[in-house]
């Protein structure tokens, strides 16, 4: 069907549920059967990797912003030789490519990883707002395979190439991450122009032949990677502010920021950047049939799936999303990067799922092209809790309540399963002797399972649910575990 309704999409700055703002967006549910279907799948899935890397990395800085002229605190410029000198500065950073040499890159270890702790997809950077492609581009010589590149004579310098066949080989999709802006491009900041913030730094409508040909470079770059690196399941656009859009957009855009503002001064401008993307999508559905589309934060027939970035939404949100987080560090690796505890992460991923989202955890590789062991160790420790709970998270959707107090609950969606899933506290030893399940889904037969114990615990009715009592003999026994998952079936 083609129905459209108005939504809400929560925007926060932390994790835990701090409520920024809220922005009304309009959800398009897909026509195309295909992508109908691929939807489905992936929501099936729940658990997915996202990678941010480059030869910014070799800085350990934030990938692209520092480049951008807006002065926000994630864009200023805090290496090289001078940071003071914006232009300086710019050609330092470009001038990264011909350092960058990651020998220790190891795709088949990322994969191997990755599979073990459960994850099912993979989303990488094939190209951020910077400009440099990290796959083998004839549309520009920014890239990863060119001469100047030192990991070119590389026999894996096709990296974006080499990361999608060690993760097919696992079984796992594969998204191509790709920014609409291009910093880099002379059709997108002409060097004509200085570039004033992260939008193009001339008027599309006073200058067409240029941005046309920045449409055209913006094409060629998709189409080589949904034709040359296999089976492509998700297409993954940043820069939502590459957009269509109409004077009356624009003038809408900026009387309600002007409203929002208290010193009336804007830091971000609004132009239509109309990169034909009805066009695009239909091109590239050529190559990859039933493909994924996510054009963040354009609402539209080609946001198949919303994507809160570092953040959890307060409740169930009516239609496919995805939340995308930071594991340790940042997006890009940072050197001596803290990673969340296992404890952190497996709640977050119940959590997500027990609302009807995925979660995609995003691991930074260093500037050699390795993972820090943080990030391997936390992945091993999801690993092992997914081995023993992972029916209760994948080809699951959500139970009301949802959630309550410290238990959230998901079902099977071809039975009447349900799983109660109990969030231990850090470095709780035992599970309680009595647990009380608040929900009106309670048990159809006279007991319940943990998954990971052959041991039954009978139940009996409490008023708003129902409580469990666990012998002592059973709470000794049982794995010490992050979450615990109680499973019965109902009516």
């Amino acid at each position: 069907m083609k129905t459209c309704i108005t939504l809400f999409l929560l925007v926060f700055t932390q994790i835990l549920f701090s409520q920024h703002e809220i922005e009304k967006q309009k959800y398009f549910y897909p026509s195309d059967p295909l992508v109908i279907q691929k939807l489905e799948e992936w929501q099936d899935l729940k658990f997915g990797l996202l990678m941010h890397w480059g030869p910014y990395s070799q800085w350990g800085i934030v990938e692209s912003w520092s480049i951008c002229p807006e002065d926000y605190g994630w864009c200023e410029r805090k290496r090289g030789n001078s940071p003071n000198d914006y232009f300086k500065y710019v050609q330092e950073y470009e001038n990264l490519k011909l350092t960058f040499n990651p020998i220790g890159f190891e795709p088949d270890k990322w994969a191997d990883a990755a599979k073990k702790a459960g994850m099912k997809y993979v989303v990488f950077t094939t190209k951020h707002h910077d400009g440099f492609s990290m796959f083998n581009s004839k549309y520009t010589d920014y890239k990863i395979t060119d001469e100047k590149c030192p990991f070119h004579v590389n026999k894996k310098s096709n990296i974006t190439k080499e990361i999608f066949d060690s993760f097919r080989k696992q079984g796992m999709l594969c998204g191509t991450y790709f920014s609409k802006p291009d910093w880099h491009s002379e059709y997108y900041w002409n060097p004509y122009f200085p570039p004033f913030n992260r939008n193009v730094n001339y008027d599309p409508e006073i200058y067409p032949d240029t941005w046309n040909k920045y449409t055209e470079f913006t094409h060629n770059q998709i189409l080589e990677l949904m034709s040359d690196y296999g089976k492509i399941d998700i297409l993954w656009l940043d820069g939502g502010w590459v957009l269509k859009m109409d004077k009356e957009m624009i003038k809408s855009y900026y009387e309600n920021k002007i409203n929002e503002s208290k010193s009336g001064f804007l830091k971000e401008t609004y132009v239509n950047q109309d990169i034909k993307m009805d066009e695009l999508v239909e091109k590239a559905r050529k190559k990859q049939p039933g493909l994924i589309v996510v054009d963040r934060a354009v609402p539209g027939i080609n946001q198949n799936y919303l994507t809160p970035e570092n953040t959890v939404p307060e409740s169930t949100l009516p239609y496919p999303w995805e939340s995308c987080i930071i594991s340790g560090g940042g997006w890009s690796w940072v050197p001596d990067a803290t990673y969340m505890s296992s404890n952190r992460a497996i709640h977050m991923l119940i959590d997500i799922v027990s609302k009807g989202g995925n979660l995609l955890l995003n691991i930074a590789p260093s500037p050699s092209g390795t993972w820090d062991d943080g990030a391997y160790r936390l992945l091993e420790q999801i690993g092992k809790w997914m081995d023993i709970n992972g029916e209760a998270i994948y080809n699951t959707r959500p139970l009301l309540p949802y959630k309550s107090n410290n238990i959230c609950f998901t079902k099977n969606k071809n039975s009447d399963t349900a799983y109660a899933l109990f969030l231990a506290k850090e470095n709780e030893t035992a599970l309680p002797s009595i647990i009380d399940v608040i929900t009106n889904i309670v048990p159809s037969g006279d007991k319940v399972q943990i998954l990971g114990s052959r041991d039954l615990f009978s139940w009996k009715k409490i008023p708003g649910g129902f409580r469990i009592t666990i012998p002592e003999k059973s709470r000794k026994s049982i794995l010490v575990q992050d979450a615990y998952v109680f499973k019965y079936d109902f009516k």
